[in-house]
């Protein structure tokens, strides 16, 4: 299992090449809460998400011999920019396999970071498997979005860096996907702050890793139909499903309008873009605010990779969110 050295490492790897992300805290938010919340801004991490920890610390743990062989990663967005950034950094080639309705500006930064991106149909074909295809044809490296050691402990220095800039903390509510942010932000945060609660936040319609959690097992669900295009998993991985079943308390899902609702006052009070997958934990917060009343709660705002016609479509009811 993922142990909290892993994250210290990855955080030495990191240092001086990710930024490190400022906590954003309001008196209005925390008002509406009745509860204490500090905001990990990840969408102002380079290339705009979290992801960018766990891609640079996976290529970075590479040999000089295995990245001369390229790599390979499948993303719906974020984790595909941060393994095309990560590879252009470290000089080697990326090739990304990306869904055929990913966001435009997702596919168009993948690409202008020098990977070359495969489209595939996410509700047709398996994308690991197309990725295993080119992982035999290239003899490259398979970075995979969150089930793998390196990418989740990249992704727990988030999570590292809140507990050393707050403090004590109650509780914690990271956005999940396929669980690798979560799980090693719960590595992290449940060894510096060993009482700390935490919680996974997914949509409503994606709700895989809520019921994978009751049920204690890997729960498979289809692709959800959900404006959270960041959280368009259908399983929780391996590796973070053992950390969580031992470190998380619970998974809060939201609705869609709810997530758009956090953009909208992210936006308006907080003065910062978020993408819906970015707004899920904050979503959970307000959606839950009654779990966590009288509470310090950490949260994770994990992107801001939305193109403004989106964003601007979603705020205004143009791009439903039902």
């Amino acid at each position: 299992m993922l142990q909290f050295a892993d994250v210290e490492a990855a955080a030495r790897r990191l240092q001086g090449v990710a930024h490190r992300t400022p906590v954003l805290t309001s008196r209005t938010l925390d008002d509406v809460l009745g509860a204490q919340a500090f905001l990990k801004a990840e969408n102002l991490q380079r290339m705009g998400a979290f992801k960018f920890r766990g891609g640079y610390n996976a290529v970075n743990s590479l040999t000089d011999a295995e990245r001369a062989r390229g790599v390979v990663a499948f993303s719906s967005g974020n984790h595909a920019q941060a393994v095309a950034l990560a590879a252009r950094l470290h000089g080697c080639r990326a090739t990304i396999v990306m869904p055929h309705d990913a966001p435009a500006l997702k596919l168009q930064a993948t690409r202008g970071y020098g990977a070359e991106v495969v489209v595939y149909d996410r509700y047709k074909e398996d994308r690991a498997a197309i990725a295993a295809r080119l992982v035999q044809e290239q003899g490259a490296n398979l970075i995979p979005p969150f089930d793998d050691l390196r990418v989740m402990a990249g992704q727990g220095t988030a999570a590292l860096e809140l507990a050393q800039d707050v403090g004590a903390l109650d509780a914690l509510i990271v956005c999940a996907g396929g669980g690798g942010f979560l799980s090693g932000c719960a590595v992290a945060a449940h060894h510096l702050l060993p009482n700390i609660r935490i919680f996974g936040a997914e949509p409503e319609r994606g709700d895989d890793m809520r019921r994978s959690l009751k049920e204690g097992r890997i729960v498979s669900i289809d692709v959800p139909r959900t404006i959270c295009d960041g959280q368009q998993t259908t399983a929780v991985g391996r590796h973070p499903f053992e950390v969580i079943q031992a470190l998380v308390e619970d998974v809060l899902t939201v609705p869609d309008p709810v997530v758009v609702e956090a953009m909208r006052f992210a936006f308006e009070r907080l003065k910062v873009v978020l993408e819906p997958s970015g707004a899920c934990a904050l979503a959970a917060l307000m959606h839950h605010r009654d779990r966590f009343r009288g509470l310090r709660v950490g949260v994770t705002l994990s992107g801001g990779n939305v193109g403004a016609d989106r964003f601007v479509a979603l705020l205004s009811g143009a791009e439903p969110a039902d």
